[in-house]
């Protein structure tokens, strides 16, 4: 493929958004130029079962499921290629947007490009993902039922996590490393009333135990310095979550204090013929479902978009 050709639209990101997008966009036979980075498929790369992405009622392994996305969609005619995004230009049109090894210019842009989840960096968390970790107590709750499991985070996501969990799991430990919480009083207060849920405040986590499951996390009491081991068969982090926004506000796309990139009128962004999708914009549901539903919003804004410009 040649660098300098011309595509109708670009869509930057390779998760259920992106490629929803380009499905839609390829029959819609817009030829869509999928940038999916180095590591496409976005976080459901990372899990194992995916039991609630509907039309797989026995669930479907995330690796397949995202494959078959990428399947569909070279199906139709999408383009993939596997670089990352160094630089975007939104200044003028064609847009023109940058990788590694060259240029890509095109009259419309979906931006697809997910939010990470904040880890604790720890190599025993990362070894676990998937395996008793992880990030989306809504996603993988279910797998826990009658497990004792704890919660990372002090903010009114630990306390919605933690609440959550407690119709599965039979216990919940809130851990933060402070005393005092972010969360509101009401969050907090809901949390505190809970039967199931307990808290273990001013602690480091050190360690997540387990070999190929978790059996329980390490913390160190910053008072005392005192370490122990609390046994549990899940950890959920919830410490945020950071939008793959950075390139796309140094090109003037407006993103609110998070970074999350605003929407208006559903997918369109501050800039004309600048469209976003998933969960680059929305810190709320952070599902593969609605991540994927705003992917075929965006598609159908493009093509919509370009019929008026044409």
């Amino acid at each position: 493929m040649e660098k300098d050709a011309m595509h109708k639209v670009i869509i930057i990101g390779s998760g259920p958004a992106g490629l929803t997008a380009a499905i839609y966009a390829a029959r819609a036979e817009l030829q869509p130029l999928v940038i999916a980075g180095l590591n496409p498929g976005g976080q459901l790369m990372q899990t194992t079962e995916v039991e609630n992405f509907p039309g797989f009622p026995k669930g479907i392994m995330g690796p397949d499921l995202m494959n078959g996305m990428m399947d569909q969609a070279k199906r139709f005619g999408g383009e993939i290629v596997y670089e990352n995004v160094t630089a975007v230009d939104f200044s003028a049109r064609p847009f023109l947007v940058k990788t590694e090894s060259g240029e890509y210019k095109a009259p419309s842009v979906i931006i697809a490009t997910g939010a990470e989840a904040n880890w604790l960096n720890l190599d025993s968390e990362q070894r676990l993902r998937g395996k008793g970790v992880s990030a989306c107590a809504t996603c993988d709750g279910f797998f826990f039922k009658d497990k004792a499991v704890a919660v990372v985070g002090g903010g009114d996501s630990a306390m919605e996590e933690a609440t959550f969990l407690t119709r599965y799991a039979s216990k919940v430990t809130i851990i933060h490393r402070r005393e005092e919480f972010k969360a509101s009083k009401a969050m907090l207060k809901r949390a505190q009333q809970d039967p199931k849920i307990e808290f273990l405040t001013n602690v480091q986590i050190l360690e997540v135990a387990g070999e190929n499951s978790v059996t329980g996390v390490k913390v160190k009491h910053n008072q005392s310095g005192e370490e122990s081991v609390l046994p549990v068969q899940g950890v959920f982090l919830a410490i945020g979550h950071t939008p793959a926004t950075k390139i796309f506000k140094a090109a003037g796309v407006e993103t609110d204090e998070k970074g999350y990139i605003k929407v208006t009128n559903h997918t369109n962004s501050n800039l004309s013929g600048v469209f976003v999708a998933g969960d680059v914009s929305d810190h709320r549901y952070r599902q593969a479902v609605s991540a994927a539903g705003v992917g075929c919003m965006a598609a159908l804004d493009v093509e919509k978009y370009l019929a008026e410009q044409e």
